[in-house]
């Protein structure tokens, strides 16, 4: 118990420290780089739907860059995560879409232990998720 209290007192300074010198840029940066590796192949480098796999799906990829004008102008935050990290039981598209959170964890899981994994894992849905509410139309 005592080590558990100690990573995760190192994981909370880590993630202050980190929150105070990350630049609304970096943040961004991380985001797309993320966007980048998880989901142009699909939604197209521009989010419009129109990545090179898109064809080769069994329903149309949506243009994530509408999701706001699809919810009337609001971008729906809490919703985007759960569907990006996919583990709470809600599926992206109604299916074919991977489940990040499972992928994400799968790739750091044995470098980070329980806690560290759950918070890279949250960390990089987090980026995904901010960075399609930036680039909204």
């Amino acid at each position: 118990m005592r080590n558990i209290k100690q990573g995760l007192a190192a994981i909370a300074a880590t993630l202050t420290i980190m929150g105070m010198t990350q630049t609304a840029s970096a943040q961004s940066a991380a985001g797309a780089e993320e966007y980048a590796r998880a989901c142009a192949s699909c939604h197209g480098l521009t989010g419009r739907g129109d990545g090179p796999l898109a064809e080769y799906m069994s329903i149309p990829v949506p243009d994530v860059t509408q999701i706001r004008a699809r919810n009337n102008g609001v971008f729906p935050m809490l919703e985007v995560i759960h569907l990006i990290d996919g583990r709470s039981g809600l599926r992206g598209h109604g299916g074919p879409m991977p489940i990040w959170g499972d992928r994400f964890e799968a790739a750091v899981a044995s470098e980070l232990g329980d806690v560290g994994t759950e918070i890279a894992v949250r960390g990089r849905v987090l980026a995904l998720a901010t960075y399609l509410e930036a680039i909204q139309q």
